[in-house]
């Protein structure tokens, strides 16, 4: 099973729309999950009509209509991999302690909020895996998402995407 990771879209105060890399991966996952700050409603529609299945989270700069449509943690078993979708996690010391300790029963945590790539594994074996942004890269090299498997219980093949600069 093939997914897609991404979050903190933005649209339409980062970007006019998604990047046309970003949306040939959505075509091509079986699972899309979107952790958070959509803003604009019409990017959930969009990834609601295009993913074969869609997990998102709001984040904290998602409105009232996001709010109502997802929620603020969402959970899913994929091909035996117990995963969770959260927006924010805190700062990034201690995160791994913090994330281990309120998601004990997970095997994967994709998270947002940071625009920051994160892909660490906790002395728990919890991996916490950010996909950056798409459209807003903020102090990192470039914008980016992450594609990854799952099969038989265990996750393969992370990678970071990275995207080039917008027009």
């Amino acid at each position: 099973m093939r997914l897609l990771l991404t979050s903190d879209t933005h649209i339409p105060a980062r970007a006019a729309s998604l990047p046309e890399a970003l949306m040939a991966a959505v075509d091509d996952a079986d699972v899309v999950i979107h952790a958070g700050d959509w803003i604009d409603e019409a990017t959930l529609d969009l990834l609601e009509a295009r993913s074969r299945r869609l997990i998102g989270v709001y984040g904290n700069n998602d409105g009232p209509g996001l709010r109502r449509r997802l929620p603020e943690v969402a959970y899913a078993e994929l091909e035996g991999v117990r995963f969770g979708v959260a927006h924010e996690t805190g700062a990034s010391t201690g995160r791994e302690r913090r994330c281990a300790a309120r998601f004990p029963d997970l095997d994967v945590l994709v998270f947002g909020h940071s625009h920051i790539p994160w892909d660490t594994t906790t002395a728990g074996k919890l991996r916490l895996l950010n996909p950056g942004s798409p459209t807003d890269r903020r102090r990192q090299p470039f914008c980016s998402f992450m594609t990854l498997r799952v099969a038989e219980g265990r996750v393969h093949d992370v990678t970071l995407h990275p995207l080039p600069p917008r027009r």
